[in-house]
């Protein structure tokens, strides 16, 4: 499989971004306060690890494939955490959690563009897949947040 110029300038642009991610949410899982707010970044982690090596493996001349099926959303309820012993601990977590937030939505723009520049549709369906993957942890992050309060 051969990329035009500008399919592999979006890879480029698209593995930096899951670096990235990875690095944030691995640094988050370790900073944030709520033991489940540090599962959810380690899980986040992983995730993305996972579009790190599909992105790798397009951009050495794989045509990637994903389950035809769409991903759903963690259907998991919420329960507002225990406060952490300290005020400034749960606006730490806050604002671990909104950054985190505005990095997933300029990730799925960032595919949402990729889509549209693709010219296999193996690809398209692929990087569509993994935008509804972002789209995902957007969704799990705002129901944290929602959650414990801390969405207005």
């Amino acid at each position: 499989m051969t990329l035009t110029q500008k399919e592999h300038s979006l890879l480029t642009d698209l593995k930096s971004q899951e670096i990235l991610c990875i690095e944030k949410y691995s640094k988050y899982s370790t900073m944030a306060n709520d033991p489940s707010l540090k599962q959810l970044f380690s899980d986040l982690s992983r995730a993305e690890q996972k579009h790190l090596s599909t992105i790798v493996e397009i951009m050495g001349g794989t045509e990637v494939s994903m389950p035809s099926e769409s991903p759903s959303a963690v259907k998991c309820k919420l329960e507002p955490s225990p406060s952490p012993a300290d005020a400034d601990g749960r606006q730490d977590d806050a604002y671990l959690c909104r950054d985190a937030l505005s990095m997933e939505k300029h990730v799925s723009g960032v595919y949402d563009t990729s889509v549209f520049e693709f010219s296999s549709p193996v690809l398209r369906d692929t990087l569509a897949h993994i935008q509804k993957e972002e789209q995902n942890h957007g969704e799990m992050l705002y129901n944290y947040l929602s959650a414990n309060g801390m969405y207005s």
